[in-house]
């Protein structure tokens, strides 16, 4: 499903990733781990596309991301592939279900087939009671499920996880965690995690680990 070969990044002259290869098939969860400043967040950013690589090639279900315009590119995010960050993203001056919504109106999907797609995915993720509060009045752990269901919207083929549980409590990380994988077993979602929770990373179908800008499976 997605294919990475030799990818190297460069900022300024130093070099970040230097050489990474990598594949994730589908309905798999992949857990990328290593020390602060091995390149595990420049990595997902190039595999998302929100970041062009310095040398070297990423596909995406035999679709070169390398090749498409910028315009291209932009569209194609939006619809092949989902995001969750650590610190939610979510837009202050909207509900839940309003931020939900945003990605498929963006994609100019048809509204009310997206608004009840964002109740169904707010529902599942147990926020059925919460849609219509603003993400000021949700705790840090309904937030980050509001961000999930965010990136599950338009129906990605992928989704890249920055440090999810990384602003969340025990709890509320060990919650999260387990979603990720009913969401690969009931959807068959495939997600790609950057992660320093070594619990999430043991769960994974499959650890990687980044050691000075180069990958050790």
């Amino acid at each position: 499903m997605l294919v990475a070969k030799n990818i190297t990044k460069s900022y300024n002259g130093l070099e970040v990733l230097k050489g990474v290869d990598l594949s994730v098939s589908e309905k798999e969860i992949v857990a990328i781990v290593g020390a602060s400043g091995a390149g595990k967040s420049t990595l997902l950013h190039v595999l998302g596309a929100l970041d062009n690589p310095s040398s070297g090639d990423v596909w995406l279900n035999d679709e070169k991301i390398s090749k498409l315009t910028s315009k291209n590119l932009a569209k194609f995010r939006n619809k092949k592939i989902g995001f969750i960050f650590q610190f939610h993203n979510l837009l202050p001056e909207f509900t839940a279900l309003e931020n939900v919504c945003i990605p498929g109106f963006i994609a100019k999907e048809n509204k009310s087939k997206i608004v009840s797609k964002a109740k169904v995915l707010l529902t599942t993720l147990g926020l059925e009671s919460r849609m219509n509060h603003k993400p000021s009045e949700l705790s840090g752990g309904e937030q980050q499920r509001v961000a999930v269901a965010r990136s599950l919207i338009n129906n990605p083929d992928i989704v890249f996880a920055d440090e999810p549980s990384g602003n969340l409590d025990s709890k509320n990380a060990q919650d999260l965690h387990q979603l990720f994988f009913n969401l690969r077993d009931e959807l068959g979602q495939t997600f790609v995690i950057v992660t320093h929770n070594t619990e999430l990373a043991n769960m994974a179908d499959r650890k990687l680990e980044i050691v000075d800008g180069k990958m050790n499976s």
